[in-house]
């Protein structure tokens, strides 16, 4: 789109406007604001014929009812608001909070499934696989809501709150921890190693969100070049990418790591194409890969679950015409569409710091699948084990990936262990936060 970079979620090069800026006061729950809002929706919004009419924008009180009663609820459940300055940290990583995930086995304990490295939970030493058994002094059934969901109070993610955490370790022993949001850089990769199986050198990268390096032009990530060079300096001859808490981010990043992984016999051919609406039909691209590095992969086992979404899927449908792709754990959340930011194209919300972000266009790949809204299927259902840690061979679904790639199929007792949680994190989480879910 001209210079922009469109992400499942975002454009990082704005054109911004060269009008003289005059000292003002933002008003961002305005009259104006929401004219500006809807005015954008009609010109940008992927489903703009759509659109009820005609549209009273006074009749609501807020931003966030009008986009709301506005969108077209069969499809889009991703569009939202937010700030600009929320919006560009999140892509870069920079984030606010305590800095984990958490996930229900299938007895329904609750265990880390994350921690970041420079977070508050991380500095504290925080691992995967630790069961949470009481928050603030009180037993998890005291927040389960009449729904079947939680909510465990923590608060927004404001630097200075603190929350009491009681963990069950994997020795047996048990701590207490109080933790205090604060804001720190995120990393995108989890884990990664070198598994040999068989003869065989396979790389297991745990990868959690598309996120950028700042200051990086073109838009890329530095983690992702190391992590790639660290698998290529191994030799590995197979690739398990574990996506099962990753909610999507750069599209630009996602395109990056696809040139990594497409085989050098495909550069040049399609990536994906990306379709606007009928105003910006002139604004609609398509994207060739380009070989990155010396990877030379026939097959990717994707661990991935309904949290795997956005840019996550992006990866796996561009790759489908091109590689043998097998999926292991459970079914993907369901994105083909995606979002860059309102604010470059409309002053009345820059001036007032509203970042509105709603779905503009639609993505397929080289065979044109792009209706996916109910998710990948996985080749393997297998259930989640998040009391292991990261790499510990009793993980059930990095178990069933292993096995997928020595027999190229899954026991019985693997596929016997699925079960699909009432509640998952990317549950509790909607707009930009739902698309980089952390505490």
């Amino acid at each position: 789109m001209n210079n922009a970079r469109l992400i499942l979620g975002v454009v990082f090069v704005f054109l911004w406007s060269c009008e003289p800026k005059e000292d003002i006061i933002p008003e961002p729950q305005s009259a104006a604001v929401r004219d500006a809002i809807l005015a954008s929706m009609e010109e940008w919004y992927f489903w703009n014929e759509e659109l009820p009419a005609p549209v009273n924008t006074a009749d609501y009180a807020s931003n966030e009812a009008l986009l709301d009663a506005i969108i077209y609820k069969p499809l889009d459940r991703f569009s939202y608001l937010t700030t600009q300055e929320a919006f560009n940290n999140a892509f870069v990583g920079r984030n606010a909070g305590h800095g984990f995930g958490f996930a229900f086995d299938a007895t329904e304990r609750l265990y880390l499934t994350f921690v970041y490295d420079e977070s508050p939970a991380g500095l504290d030493g925080w691992q995967r696989g630790w069961e949470i058994t009481g928050i603030n002094g009180k037993n998890l059934s005291e927040y389960k809501n009449s729904s079947g969901g939680y909510d465990f109070q923590l608060g927004p993610a404001d630097p200075g709150i603190s929350n009491t955490f009681t963990f069950k370790l994997p020795d047996g022993t048990t701590t207490t921890r109080t933790n205090v949001k604060a804001e720190y850089q995120s990393n995108s990769v989890l884990h990664q190693e070198i598994i040999e199986l068989n003869g065989k050198k396979v790389g297991y990268w745990v990868y959690q969100s598309f996120k950028a390096t700042a200051g990086q032009s073109p838009t890329k990530s530095l983690e992702v070049d190391e992590s790639i060079k660290f698998f290529e300096t191994a030799g590995i001859d197979e690739l398990i990418i574990d996506l099962r808490y990753n909610g999507g981010g750069s599209v630009a990043v996602a395109e990056q790591i696809n040139n990594y992984l497409i085989p050098s016999t495909h550069t040049n051919k399609l990536m994906y194409v990306n379709k606007l609406n009928s105003l910006k039909s002139d604004l609609q691209k398509s994207v060739d890969f380009k070989k990155l590095g010396n990877l030379n992969l026939n097959k990717v086992v994707f661990i991935t679950s309904r949290g795997s979404a956005s840019a996550s899927e992006l990866v796996i449908n561009s790759l489908m015409p091109y590689l043998e792709i097998v999926l292991v754990g459970d079914n993907t959340f369901g994105k083909p569409v995606g979002s860059f930011p309102l604010s470059a194209y409309n002053r009345t919300l820059r001036d007032n710091n509203v970042e509105l972000v709603p779905i503009t266009f639609a993505t397929a790949n080289a065979e044109g699948k792009a209706d996916f809204f109910d998710g990948f299927p996985a080749d393997f259902a297998v259930g989640d084990s998040p009391q292991f840690n990261w790499g510990d061979p009793n993980d059930l679904r990095l178990a069933a990936a292993l096995m997928s790639i020595e027999n190229g199929s899954i026991g019985g007792r693997l596929l016997n262990s699925f079960y699909r949680p009432k509640w998952e994190m990317i549950d509790q989480f909607k707009g930009l936060q739902q698309e980089f879910p952390a505490y």
